[in-house]
């Protein structure tokens, strides 16, 4: 088939296989002119490639798209959705994500094709992980879903050398990943792909719309580089197809991955958006425009399609698919089933795992190991207490890996305890990950082992989340519980300066649906924090702990840590659970306000100190647990946070008052820097009195 006008030109192609191209092509066209909205042009160009691609190469059951060793297919130019949801639709993918879908039904019927873009249709604008099975990842945000596929190889490469034996190759799928140029542009991609180099991960092909158009215009205005030198580079095969329309040439292309066994393949796809509409190349990038009736009749005129007809299936596609991809699906599943039955037999331990991983269970006993700490006025920073129970959690959770972005020894995430291991090319069983000094790339692997249902976590100082928010953003619109640990968590830092300290990231992460933050006040906090993290199964955490050390508070004075699996609890009260003020405080500034506490107690004022780690699991308790933590009648309230103070009226009212910081941070010393911005226990007490007397005279 060539560019332009597309013909039925069965020297080519069978008919059939154009017919169902062509389908492809124009269920995509009748749903962008149906919404108005959306984009056609790749959908069109593409057309061809997926075809060959789920036809002829991808191992995927319609029937279970939830397979663990199925392929993975990612669209990660979301905005061409239609190509995604028109393969669902005719290769009959039934749905299985029972929190949004009925299942058994079809993933994707065709009223929701026909429901496009529109309010709770299966087919949103850009593919969404969970709401329409089939979709591997949420893609939308260019260079996204590339980069997800790398954490995706990388899970597959790890599940391997783990679960493989002799006679059980449980899991050698392959991993897809559909780019275009803004792909290509994104700095995530680069990231990600130069890991995948050096990781030599030969399972993981991207597929390179190289079509030189983005929303401007022609490419030429900003893109000009050799794409296949770089990745060359990289450390990746490079292989090009002149003619998104051969598939003999495509299946060439996906023959050549399939047998290169040392590295990451890049396949170069030259087309032209629009393919197969007579008149209209759709120039208009990443969004597009719907093609117009007008156009649309004279491309099914050129396609000898009936003019008029609108989401027409013709007979014989859906039996096609079914013969092709559906039947080999099915049988790869069943054999793989049917092997999985028989390792349980012979590695029964090993199974279990597998079967607890699947279903986001944690292995019996997960917590027995988890330290408890000694009351220290002197104390441990919460990074230091945080390595402590992370390795020891880790330990008995198999598939709990990662890593840092080059900042392990910083960080305390490195794995310590025998066997753990450093993942690279020559041991993919290693539970160390080296991401480099790529945050970005980072939290987009996180996502993609995740969706593979590995329990990765990744970490770095928190200054550095907003290299990563992108990715972090997904994780949490994703429903993934991948685990974020960030240290240098406020001015504490020090001499290292306004760079360096983080001031609005807590209230950045506060305001992400669906993200939970955590910041420990010691070592006993972060043991309950990790055992809540860890039994999540659809939030993604974020841990943010102190570089400097903090006391380790005495519980048997003070109330118990595990009061944090509610977000906030009362730490120490006044007489009679009746307070005149409240001192509400996170992470290190917790010792602070209990400093203060001794003192006001000390002078007979009543005071209650509440430690509030989490916002978002204090937001979750009934009415009752949370007036009681913090009464409406109480209205002499002090916040105490090392940050910016955005959003703390909500718990201490207009009239309460916010210890925090209204500017970027200084390079000192740190007890220079505390006494600069107000955190000391004398600054608390003076801020506690002027509470009580500013309500007592009635503000």
């Amino acid at each position: 088939m060539s560019a332009g006008i597309v013909t039925p030109d069965v020297s080519v192609c069978s008919l059939i296989e154009l017919t169902s191209i062509n389908t492809i092509r124009t269920l995509a066209m009748d749903a962008v002119q149906a919404a108005n909205s959306g984009h056609p042009g790749t959908p069109m160009a593409m057309a061809p490639v997926a075809y060959c691609l789920w036809q002829q190469f991808l191992r995927f059951d319609p029937q279970d798209p939830a397979w663990p060793n199925r392929d993975r297919f990612v669209l990660s130019i979301g905005h061409a959705s239609m190509l995604l949801y028109a393969l669902l639709h005719l290769t009959e993918v039934r749905a299985v994500s029972k929190d949004y879908e009925t299942l058994g039904e079809p993933s994707v019927p065709l009223d929701a094709l026909k429901a496009f873009r529109q309010l709770d249709s299966r087919c949103p604008g850009h593919p969404e992980y969970r709401w329409t099975s089939g979709v591997e990842s949420t893609t939308g945000p260019l260079g996204q879903g590339v980069a997800t596929s790398v954490g995706m190889a990388i899970a597959r490469q790890w599940l391997a050398a783990r679960y493989n034996r002799p006679g059980f190759e449980l899991f050698d799928f392959n991993v897809y990943a559909l780019c275009g140029d803004g792909c290509m542009m994104e700095g995530i991609s680069g990231e990600a792909a130069s890991l995948a180099g050096h990781l030599r991960l030969s399972n993981l092909c991207w597929i390179y719309d190289n079509n030189h158009i983005t929303i401007e215009g022609n490419t030429a205005l900003a893109f000009t580089e050799d794409v296949a030198t770089r990745f060359i580079g990289y450390g990746w095969n490079v292989t090009r197809v002149g003619d998104a329309n051969d598939l003999e040439m495509l299946a060439r292309a996906f023959q050549t991955f399939q047998s290169t066994g040392d590295r990451p393949t890049l396949i170069i796809v030259d087309s032209h958006i629009g393919y197969g509409a007579p008149h209209k190349q759709d120039t208009s990038g990443a969004h597009g425009e719907p093609l117009g009736e007008d156009e649309i009749r004279l491309a099914k005129r050129n396609y000898g399609w009936p003019e008029d007809k609108k989401f027409y299936v013709p007979d014989g596609v859906y039996d096609h698919f079914r013969q092709g991809i559906g039947k080999r699906g099915k049988n790869r599943r069943d054999t793989w089933f049917a092997q999985i039955a028989e390792y349980r037999k012979q590695y029964p331990e090993l199974a279990e795992e597998l079967f607890r991983m699947q279903h986001r269970q944690l292995p019996d006993g997960w917590d027995r190991d988890l330290p408890e700490f000694l009351p220290d006025s002197k104390g441990v920073a919460t990074r230091e207490s945080s390595a402590t129970v992370l390795n020891a959690a880790a330990k008995n959770i198999p598939w709990l890996i990662g890593g840092s972005a080059d900042l392990a020894p910083s960080t305390k995430t490195r794995l310590t305890f025998a066997g753990a291991g450093e993942f690279s090319a020559e041991n993919y069983a290693g539970r160390n990950f080296h991401f480099g000094i790529r945050e970005h790339a980072m939290g987009a692997i996180l996502n993609g082992m995740s969706l593979v249902k590995l329990r990765p976590f990744g970490s770095g100082f928190f200054i550095f989340v907003d290299y990563m928010r992108g990715a972090l953003r997904l994780s949490a619109l994703m429903e993934l519980p991948a685990i974020y640990v960030f240290t240098h968590d406020s001015i504490g830092v020090g001499e290292d300066g306004p760079t360096h300290q983080p001031i609005e990231q807590l209230a950045h992460m506060r305001a992400m649906p669906g993200l939970i933050t955590i910041r420990p006040c010691d070592a006993n906090e972060v043991r309950e924090a990790w055992k809540v993290i860890l039994q999540l199964h659809h939030e993604p955490a974020v841990l943010v702990l102190t570089r400097q050390a903090v006391p380790t508070i005495d519980r048997s004075r003070y109330a118990a840590a595990s009061g944090l699996a509610r977000g906030a609890y009362i730490l120490a009260d006044a007489p009679n659970a009746d307070p005149e003020v409240i001192l509400i405080g996170t992470g290190s500034e917790v010792s602070l306000c209990l400093e203060a506490y001794e003192q006001l107690t000390g002078e007979g004022v009543r005071v209650r100190v509440v430690s509030m780690p989490s916002w978002e699991l204090f937001d979750d308790q009934n009415s009752d647990y949370r007036y009681s933590v913090l009464p409406p009648h109480v209205k002499a309230r002090v916040s105490v946070e090392e940050a910016s103070d955005f959003g703390w009226t909500k718990y201490t009212g207009t009239e309460g008052h916010n210890i925090g910081i209204e500017t970027f941070g200084a390079s000192a010393p740190i007890k220079q820097l505390l006494k600069k911005f107000g955190f000391t226990a004398d600054h608390i007490v003076a801020a506690a009195k002027n509470q009580i007397a500013r309500h007592k005279s009635g503000g």
